[in-house]
């Protein structure tokens, strides 16, 4: 945990900020500004980077997995280059509980996996790339996308101490257990050996 130095006022303000920018739901603007219909209406219904790529558009879904992972970082420079490393903190959690349970739709967001890799890229850099590239190695071996990024949200707790950072354990153990909380059905479709492999077209019904 860092020093709090922050005023409580300024922390709850950064909150409630950071969690109205993490709760804009990108994957819904983009496809409907392209004309791809209601996000929530398509395959899984889900409002990350995945689903977006249901519509057919590599372009949407990308557009969607930066900016969905930028939300988070930029919400983290942002309160800590105006605060303090409590508030980047802060700014942190908050933003990604705004992707996950946005208030503008109804609190049923997306899965939170690129707001995490976003975060964590802002607050400290060479964690955020090792847990990219753990996505990277589990998705080539597993060759299952939800369960690549389990494990990669597992492994940040690890590279927290192999690059000193234990300053940020507590945050990154919180994010992770709401990972796993928001992949209760991939985690039910991984143990019946029923969830899709990478390049394996997903029925409509899964995410």
């Amino acid at each position: 945990m860092p020093e709090i130095t922050t005023s409580t006022e300024l922390l709850i303000l950064t909150a409630v900020l950071a969690y109205l920018l993490g709760s804009i739901p990108f994957g819904l603007v983009i496809t409907r500004a392209l004309g791809l219909g209601d996000l929530r209406k398509i395959g899984s219904g889900n409002i990350g980077a995945t689903n977006v790529l249901r519509t057919g558009s590599k372009g949407a879904a990308l557009a969607t997995l930066l900016l969905d992972a930028g939300k988070g970082g930029i919400a983290v420079l942002i309160a800590r280059g105006l605060l303090a490393e409590d508030a980047a903190q802060m700014a942190a959690l908050a933003s990604f509980l705004g992707h996950l349970y946005p208030v503008w739709l109804g609190f049923r967001g997306g899965k939170g996996v690129a707001t995490f890799l976003g975060t964590l890229l802002a607050l400290a850099w060479p964690v955020g790339l090792a847990v990219c590239a753990t996505w990277l190695v589990a998705a080539a071996v597993l060759r299952i996308s939800s369960a690549a990024a389990l494990v990669a949200a597992a492994s940040s707790a690890g590279w927290l101490f192999w690059f000193q950072e234990g300053r940020l354990l507590v945050l990154c153990m919180v994010l992770t257990v709401l990972v796993y909380v928001r992949h209760a059905e991939n985690l039910r479709r991984i143990k019946a050996g029923t969830e899709p492999k990478i390049g394996r077209k997903k029925p409509a019904t899964e995410g």
